[in-house]
């Protein structure tokens, strides 16, 4: 219990302060968790989505730095949606309560974020996110 306390009262990633994420969740409670968690590490919210059509078109128009991708969004998978982030060159976290096992082969590179999680599995799964962008542009 003292561990994970010290985890919540570490300050957050710096590369995470200021930066824009959309959030594609359907659970209403989850995407609330989501918001007060982003907002106490720093972040702001680009955008809110829980329905694959407007999800798709936040991704494709909307200007953010990082993504988080609930990977069953109504019953319908958003790899589609990983798809479209990628040809942008925009970073994603899959969120899921299913594992890593399920996304296809061409995705395994995005980090996982396992339902339930804590503020800094949030966090380093962001981190990893960015950093993995951040070495594809130093090459």
């Amino acid at each position: 219990m003292k561990a994970a306390r010290r985890r919540n009262l570490e300050p957050p990633h710096k590369c995470l302060v200021g930066r824009r994420v959309l959030v594609i969740e359907d659970e209403s409670l989850v995407s609330m968790l989501l918001e007060d968690t982003l907002a106490e590490i720093g972040c702001e919210i680009a955008g809110l989505a829980s329905r694959f059509n407007d999800a798709m078109k936040k991704a494709s128009s909307l200007s953010f730095d990082v993504a988080i991708l609930d990977v069953n969004l109504n019953g319908q998978q958003t790899f589609p949606i990983a798809e479209a982030l990628n040809e942008r060159g925009l970073p994603f976290v899959f969120a899921t309560g299913y594992g890593s096992g399920s996304l296809p082969a061409q995705l395994q590179h995005a980090p996982v974020l396992q339902k339930p999680f804590h503020q800094y599995e949030l966090e380093r799964a962001l981190g990893a996110a960015l950093a993995g962008k951040d070495d594809e542009a130093a090459r």
